[in-house]
């Protein structure tokens, strides 16, 4: 693409980070430039912080992209990608920010290179508002390898906020062709799981937790592990919630934050998993978001969810200024909807 290409104009002023990380996956992914306007202008906070900032910076650097207007707290961004480029890259977030983003902004990206690529991203692993590592291994992951993607993640260490330092590495070859997605039906059950890692802080905090989501998911004492994250450079505590399924695995998280009691942070991640469990639905909510881009380069494809939130919803319309298809979504029954792309 020229200079001379028409800038895609998109607001993101309705929109969090997502929206801008999608951006930057699509303009990757098709060559497009875009500027962003009134980024996160709904936030306390507008503008580009650390972790977006990173995103922006890698995005640039695998593709050689002409960029304006990438500094901290910038509103507004212009971005022209160039050719992507397979290789190792290192990035680092300077802070607790989301390394899962990180990885989920350029994978697809790295996906269309014509070499394979490392990556090795640093900063934060377990976060409030970003899928844990475990989310993207066990969920995301295996739901696009059977679309033809040969990608891997590793967790080499523990971080979480603020003082972040965790690591994760992941290697990615060139995809061939994208097979179609069809996710409609869970498969049968194999297993459900808990973990709670436990990284620098009383015993009693985790023990709590474990104690309140047994309770609530009625699972038998000791179902939730306790593991120590004493790798990690700062205090920081997350439960981990799953359900696997011969097609597909979900995994709800709580991540301890200052001020939420243990029984908050475990009672928000044990009422998500009871609900996804009562729905017959497949995709949970987060996942949903992430598959349509996937399903999107694939052509077309079908998945069943549970419900479709803002994020999705706003990620569709994104995804559709970007590239030649269209996403229907249909209710088939109450709790279960259908989106289709084409």
């Amino acid at each position: 693409m020229t200079k001379s290409t028409p800038i895609l104009q998109i607001s993101g002023e309705s929109g969090g980070g997502q929206l801008l990380r999608s951006s930057l996956s699509m303009s990757l992914v098709t060559g497009l430039p875009f500027r962003m306007t009134n980024i996160r202008g709904k936030r306390l906070k507008p503008g580009l912080m650390r972790q977006h900032l990173t995103c922006v910076k890698a995005a640039a650097e695998v593709c050689d992209a002409s960029i304006d207007g990438a500094e901290l707290g910038s509103v507004e961004l212009v971005f022209h990608p160039g050719k992507v480029v397979g290789g190792d890259y290192s990035f680092a977030i300077g802070s607790g920010g989301s390394t899962t983003l990180v990885l989920q902004t350029l994978l697809p990206a790295l996906l269309h290179a014509e070499a394979s690529s490392t990556l090795r991203i640093e900063g934060g692993t377990h976060n409030p508002m970003a899928p844990p590592f475990e989310f993207i291994e066990q969920c995301y992951l295996p739901v696009i390898q059977s679309m033809g993607v040969k990608a891997t993640a590793t967790l080499e260490r523990h971080g979480f906020m603020q003082a972040g330092g965790g690591v994760i590495t992941a290697e990615i070859n060139p995809i061939k062709k994208w097979k179609k997605l069809k996710l409609i039906e869970r498969g049968d059950a194999l297993e459900t799981f808990g973990r709670v890692i436990h990284a620098h802080l009383h015993r009693d905090i985790a023990e709590r937790e474990i104690t309140t989501a047994s309770h609530l998911l009625e699972w038998p004492s000791g179902q939730i592990e306790l593991r120590y994250a004493n790798d990690s450079t700062g205090p920081g505590n997350a439960i981990l919630l799953g359900a696997r399924f011969a097609n597909v695995c979900e995994i709800t998280s709580g991540i301890a934050q200052q001020g939420k009691s243990s029984e908050a942070v475990a009672t928000g991640a044990a009422k998500s998993l009871r609900s996804y469990l009562a729905s017959s639905a497949p995709v949970g909510a987060h996942l949903a978001d992430q598959l349509l881009l996937p399903m999107a380069l694939a052509g077309s494809g079908v998945f069943h969810t549970l419900a479709i939130s803002d994020h999705t919803q706003t990620n569709m319309a994104l995804i559709e200024q970007f590239l030649p298809v269209k996403f229907t979504v249909e209710e088939l029954v109450p709790g279960v909807k259908q989106i289709r792309c084409g």
